[in-house]
């Protein structure tokens, strides 16, 4: 896998990788940025959130849980200084359907977290993962 950031102006940077997408990476002004994207944390986070959550809902649906809406919202506290790396991060995995199955749900978040999800297999050497389960009925 290779990937760049190629620097714009200020501190504005598009990444892009193999698959070809770009996304805008930026600083706020309190660090000489314009405030016009994303900043590298917080990719980092979405990024944990999305491996996650692409192999949870994967995993329901072919458990044939009827799931009507789906997210997975991640909060990470971070250090106060340098280089201020996260210190604590919470998964909370929002499932809304009809008749969804908790232990179904709590099945392909055990499995996302000690088998596929590569990001966090990486992330969890470094930082305490924690994991929510909310239910909402359709």
């Amino acid at each position: 896998m290779d990937a760049k950031a190629i620097w714009k102006q200020g501190m504005s940077f598009d990444g892009t990788a193999d698959s070809g997408f770009t996304i805008r990476m930026g600083a706020s002004a309190e660090f000489g940025g314009a405030d016009d994207g994303m900043r590298p944390m917080e990719l980092v986070l979405v990024g944990l959130a999305g491996c996650t959550a692409m192999d949870v809902i994967s995993i329901l649906q072919k458990k044939r849980q009827e799931v009507t809406g789906f997210e997975v919202r991640a909060h990470a506290d971070r250090a106060t200084d340098h280089p201020k790396v996260f210190t604590h991060v919470v998964l909370e995995f929002v499932v809304t359907g009809k008749n969804i199955d908790r232990a179904a749900v709590e099945r392909a978040v055990e499995l996302s977290e000690t088998k596929y999800c590569s990001a966090q297999a990486m992330l969890s050497k470094a930082v305490e993962i924690e994991h929510k389960i909310t239910l909402v009925e359709a």
